[in-house]
């Protein structure tokens, strides 16, 4: 838990770039779930103001909402590894992370946030594949590909989880004090892979919560077919890489 008597033992971590439509509402969201959550914000310099709008909620939620400003698009992945360092650093004991255009369910932190603080895992994921395909209103193009491409990452890898580029996280804080943060190669989707897959590798027990996963109504969506080349090929680097390395093993300890 973290030191002061205001805390809460949980964060969600929400990159945001060009996020004013979804900025106020998603913070609003996550407050007003039932159990606290804290929220942090990593904007990327965007243009549109959505920095502005974060400002605005941490002066009416003092201590509840958080803010690190970045000069500009650094990857996804460099976000949630600042996001999960800050959280380390203020005491938090379950670290989430999740989109801010609503594609997540805020409701569903609850769902994930159990599984990790009542059920035993180590790190659950939000799983849009785990009971089928719970995709709303994306293109079937998109989910053929979303689908198909975690199909091949567990082939590849092993690894037993259905959606291994999901980016609807709890993590325990045990589990990112465990993994080298500064040693994740990836920016992209890929790095929801290797979270997982290193998070695999030193044994930590990992749970898939169902979800329905529904496609963004308002700003533009950050994905493009170049994530998913990085995920599809950055995975036969990972595999090849976790061949020849040795991993510390969690899966005895509480």
């Amino acid at each position: 838990m973290k030191g002061s008597e205001t805390a809460h033992e949980a964060v969600v971590i929400i990159p945001m770039y060009n996020e004013c439509e979804n900025a106020a509402a998603i913070i609003d969201a996550v407050l007003a779930l039932e159990r606290d959550f804290d929220v942090l914000v990593i904007d990327d310099n965007s243009p549109d103001g959505t920095a502005a709008i974060v400002r605005e909620k941490i002066a009416a939620n003092p201590g509840r909402v958080n803010l690190i400003e970045r000069t500009g698009k650094l990857g996804l992945g460099t976000a949630y590894i600042t996001g999960f360092k800050w959280a380390l650093q203020q005491g938090y004991d379950y670290i989430c992370e999740m989109d801010a255009d609503f594609s997540h369910n805020p409701q569903d932190l609850l769902k994930l946030l159990k599984a990790t603080a009542e059920e035993g895992a180590d790190v659950a994921i939000g799983s849009r594949y785990v009971t089928g395909v719970n995709v709303v209103n994306w293109p079937m193009g998109r989910v053929m590909m979303s689908y198909y491409a975690s199909k091949y990452v567990r082939f590849i890898t092993g690894m037993p989880v259905h959606d291994t580029t999901a980016g609807f996280v709890c993590y325990r804080r045990r589990v990112l004090e465990a993994l080298p943060l500064d040693q994740v190669r990836f920016k992209g989707y890929a790095f929801q892979i290797e979270m997982k897959f290193t998070a695999y590798k030193y044994g930590f027990k990992i749970t898939e919560v169902p979800i329905i996963f529904v496609n963004r109504v308002l700003g533009t969506s950050k994905m493009s077919s170049g994530i998913f080349g990085e995920a599809v090929f950055g995975v036969i680097r990972l595999k090849w890489h976790s061949m020849w390395h040795k991993y510390p093993d969690y899966s005895k300890e509480a």
